[in-house]
């Protein structure tokens, strides 16, 4: 699957920041911004519902996109949908599987899938009408835990 930005105007390939570190207790719930959390090897965000010793520990997603949905009218912020890390200025459309990101200053996490199939209508779809996360969405493991933050950078390194 691959997932692709429909406007890469503006952005980087390389560097960008977190605008929000988000979590939540249930899967398949909007996340609510934390500001902070530690990012742990064979886990994903400590205390998050999606965290395991899985591919998807952690995702990511682009406010540019975020605000694509917003601007069609509907009510979404930094974890609407389910993601999270919330990026600015960094192109997630340009990333590919196995592309390492450092985010602040040691995590690192590693692609492991791009886009995800949506079996049923997730709580998201049902409250909000639409996803992204299945097209926009990049999904990571941890490679290297360390604290994040938002306001941190986020770097492509490999």
């Amino acid at each position: 699957m691959t997932g692709k930005s429909s406007s890469t105007s503006g952005l980087s390939k390389t560097h960008g920041r977190v605008i929000a570190v988000c979590s939540s207790e249930k899967k398949g719930t909007p996340k609510t911004d934390v500001s902070e959390g530690v990012l742990e090897v064979g886990f994903g965000l400590k205390g998050d519902a999606h965290g395991g010793d899985w591919h998807r520990q952690v995702s990511l997603l682009a406010i540019e996109q975020i605000e694509t949905v917003k601007n069609k009218g509907l009510d979404v912020r930094p974890g609407s949908f389910a993601e999270n890390i919330c990026t600015e200025g960094f192109d997630l459309g340009s990333i590919f599987v196995g592309a390492r990101l450092r985010i602040g200053e040691t995590a690192i996490v590693e692609v492991t899938q791009i886009g995800k199939e949506c079996h049923t209508r997730c709580a998201i779809y049902n409250k909000i009408g639409e996803c992204i996360m299945p097209e926009q969405g990049v999904f990571t493991k941890v490679i290297e835990g360390g604290a994040v933050r938002t306001g941190d950078d986020l770097e492509l390194i490999q």
